[in-house]
């Protein structure tokens, strides 16, 4: 029997207009697969409403893949690909697998020859990077610094490093309640002159991207309690 395809399905970034930000065939794609991997139950039934109102949601089969089901149900996923179903990985990041826990089940499927393939959708930090005005050739992503103060202070004054000595963007994130803390952190820690890029909301109506240097960070503060963001740091 063929083995099923596992799809990597792109979801929106926040409250936008689906037909300005994703693909138009992807309606077609993702209409043919009765099978998928979800981080939250509840917003993946939403989206896949949106993406065609008239969608049966109860004939579908839904598997939980996130950072508290650490891969329980990874064995049915795998056997619904092996028995030939093809399979729908969402992400609540917009892209699956970057930042997000769907990466375990990709690996899965390398391991068993199962094909993967990755559909075209938002990906808050590349377009944050693309926005940013840093170096788009020599850069790297963190994730989720320290919580610690002392600890995420002292990761931000070795990305400063790091992006001096190397040339290179440091990107990262953080968990939207903490942003202002965050934002607080880098001021604290970083020189006047480094160079601060902070993208939040990107591709809603909300959408807000600003470079400027830590100093002039330190003359404004931006809105971004609660809300999805991107950080970069740079230093020429």
């Amino acid at each position: 029997m063929e083995h099923g395809r596992l799809f990597l399905i792109p979801t929106l970034l926040g409250d936008s207009n689906i037909d300005e930000v994703l693909p138009a065939s992807l309606k077609e794609k993702v209409g043919r697969l009765r099978h998928f991997v979800v981080e939250d139950l509840r917003t993946a039934r939403r989206f896949l409403k949106k993406l065609d109102r008239d969608t049966d949601i109860d004939s579908l089969t839904f598997y939980m893949l996130n950072e508290h089901s650490q891969g329980e149900e990874l064995p049915d996923m795998m056997k619904a690909l092996v028995s030939g179903h093809d399979l729908g990985l969402m992400s609540e990041a917009g892209t699956p697998c970057v930042a997000d826990p769907g990466a375990l089940l990709v690996a899965q499927a390398h391991k068993e020859n199962i094909k993967v393939i990755p559909l075209t959708g938002p990906s808050s930090i590349t377009l944050a990077l693309m926005a940013s005005g840093f170096n788009g050739q020599n850069f790297v992503f963190h994730g989720y610094l320290p919580v610690e103060n002392r600890d995420r202070k002292a990761s931000l004054r070795k990305l400063e490093q790091d992006a001096f000595r190397n040339n290179q963007t440091q990107i990262f994130i953080e968990t939207p309640y903490r942003n202002i803390k965050m934002f607080e952190s880098i001021l604290e820690s970083c020189s006047p002159d480094t160079r601060l890029c902070i993208a939040a909301n990107i591709t809603t109506p909300d959408e807000m991207i600003r470079t400027l240097s830590v100093g002039e960070w330190k003359k404004q503060k931006p809105a971004i309690h609660k809300q999805p963001a991107v950080f970069l740091l740079y230093r020429y």
